[in-house]
């Protein structure tokens, strides 16, 4: 079992565990805290982050800024990557499209989805991540390229 996956099991079942889990994961990719996301499931094929709307993510219109709603979207395919490949292989992103679809006013839910993925295989693997609002309109999606190599 990968190394995050172990780690996200023990800590979510302490008091505050996603929490500490999500702190931890921002030491060690710190530009992620910029966003202060909350990691809160993670298992191979899928993962979710939610981040809060507040003042720190906002644009000159008072919505969740794009790029936010990119860094949620990279985290919940890359935590969730990271779990579904086979142990000791590698990945990286290489490639990100994605689509705004309407404005992020409220707090948001990244899924990233890969149940339909072939992890087993080396190349490229296409991510697809869907941002939701508190009353579940879809206001962003994101297709992430992942090269995975096997070791």
């Amino acid at each position: 079992m990968r190394k995050n996956l172990k780690t996200y099991r023990r800590l979510i079942k302490l008091p505050f565990g996603h929490k500490l889990f999500s702190l931890i994961v921002c030491r060690v990719a710190p530009y992620f805290s910029s966003i202060n996301p909350l990691i809160t499931e993670l298992k191979p094929g899928y993962a979710e982050v939610s981040i809060k709307k507040r003042r720190r993510v906002h644009n000159h219109i008072n919505t969740v800024h794009a790029i936010a709603m990119c860094n949620m979207a990279e985290l919940a395919a890359g935590m969730m990557t990271d779990v579904s490949v086979p142990e000791k292989s590698k990945w990286l992103p290489t490639g990100m499209t994605v689509r705004y679809l309407k404005k992020a006013k409220t707090d948001l839910v990244a899924v990233a989805n890969g149940d339909n993925i072939e992890w087993d295989t080396e190349g490229d693997k296409i991510v697809p991540v869907e941002v939701t609002d508190t009353e579940g309109n879809v206001v962003f999606s994101a297709e992430i390229t992942m090269n995975v190599r096997l070791s």
